[in-house]
C-alpha cells in the first residue's frame, strides 16, 4: 500500500477534484464513498473500488483492516491525517474514502414494489428515502429529472448503502411510467398532505408504486392524475405535515405491514 503525503499526487488530485465538484463527478461518471460502512457495502454488493484513501491513524481499526485485506494493495493509498482531512467532507475520523464508477442503471421491466420520487430536491431527503426504500424491500426507485443527484456525497451519506441494495434509476418520465404501469395491471398510489384517503384504509399490496412529490409543492397535477389512488397520513397530533422523508418511511412500512399480512398462511385448527 503506497503512502502518499503530497496533495499533488495525481490520484489524490483526482479524488479531491471529484469530491469538490458535482459537475466533475457527473462528467467522469464517478462518485466518492465516505466511511467504512458505505465502502464495505459497495465491496460486498458490487466489488472492489477503483481507488481507496485511508487515514493512517485508523489503519488498524478492525472494520478498515477488513476492507483493506480484501483489496489489491495498489488500490489503497495511505495518507496522513492532515491530508485526509483536506480531502474528506466529513471529519478525518471517518477514516476511508473510495472512488467508484457511478452505476449506470437503465429502466427495466416493472417489478412488484416501487418508489417514485418527483422533483425531491434536497439530497438528504433523497438519501433518506432511498434508505427507507431499501429497508422496506422496494425493488426499484425511480427519480424524475428534477430530483437531487442520487450519487452526490450528501445523498450517498444519507442513504447509508441503500444505493447498492435496490435499483435506482434517474431522469425517468414518471407520468408516462405510471400510465404504463397501470396498463400492465399495476397500481400507483400518490401521497398527499390532505384530501387523500386515510393511509391505513388504502390497499397497499400487490404490484404497487408509491409516488412522493416535491417537499413544498407535492405531486404535479399530471402525476396526481396518473395515480389510481390518493393516500394521506392521518395526523391526530395537529401538525399540518411532516418531513417528506419521514412521510415516505411511514407509507412504505404500512405497505410492508399489509404485504406481510397478505403473505401469512391461514392457520387451520
Amino acid at each position: 500500500m503506497p503512502r502518499i503525503t503530497s496533495r499533488q499526487n495525481p490520484r489524490i488530485k483526482a479524488l479531491s477534484a471529484l469530491l469538490a465538484s458535482s459537475r466533475d463527478r457527473r462528467k467522469a461518471g464517478r462518485c466518492v464513498l465516505e466511511g467504512e460502512h458505505l465502502v464495505n457495502v459497495y465491496c460486498e454488493r458490487v466489488g472492489p473500488p477503483e481507488d481507496v484513501a485511508v487515514c493512517e491513524d485508523v489503519l488498524d481499526r478492525p472494520g478498515i483492516l477488513d476492507i483493506v485485506s480484501r483489496l489489491d494493495g495498489d488500490r489503497v493509498l495511505v495518507v496522513p491525517r492532515r491530508l485526509f482531512g483536506e480531502l474528506a467532507v466529513l471529519p478525518a475520523d471517518v477514516g476511508i474514502l473510495a472512488l467508484v464508477p457511478t452505476p449506470q442503471t437503465v429502466l427495466s421491466a416493472p417489478a412488484e414494489f416501487h418508489l417514485l420520487l418527483e422533483d425531491v430536491q434536497d439530497p438528504g431527503n433523497v438519501g433518506s428515502m432511498l434508505r427507507s426504500a431499501a429497508a422496506a424491500g422496494v425493488q426499484q426507485v425511480l427519480l424524475s429529472k428534477g430530483c437531487a443527484f442520487a450519487w452526490s456525497p450528501k445523498t450517498l451519506r444519507a442513504a447509508q448503502g441503500a444505493h447498492f441494495l435496490t435499483t435506482v434509476v434517474e431522469n425517468v418520465d414518471l407520468v408516462a411510467w405510471a400510465k404504463a404501469f397501470d396498463a400492465a395491471r399495476g397500481r400507483t398510489v400518490g401521497t398527499f398532505v390532505a384530501s387523500g384517503r386515510p393511509l391505513y384504509d388504502c390497499a397497499l399490496s400487490g404490484r404497487l408504486a408509491i409516488a412522493v412529490g416535491n417537499e413544498g409543492a407535492g405531486l404535479s397535477h399530471a402525476l396526481a392524475r396518473a395515480c389510481a389512488e390518493r393516500a394521506t397520513i392521518p395526523m391526530p397530533g395537529g401538525m399540518e405535515s411532516i418531513n417528506a422523508a419521514a412521510a415516505t418511511a411511514v407509507v412504505l412500512f404500512e405497505c410492508v405491514r399489509q404485504r406481510r399480512s397478505r403473505a401469512k398462511p391461514v392457520r387451520r385448527s
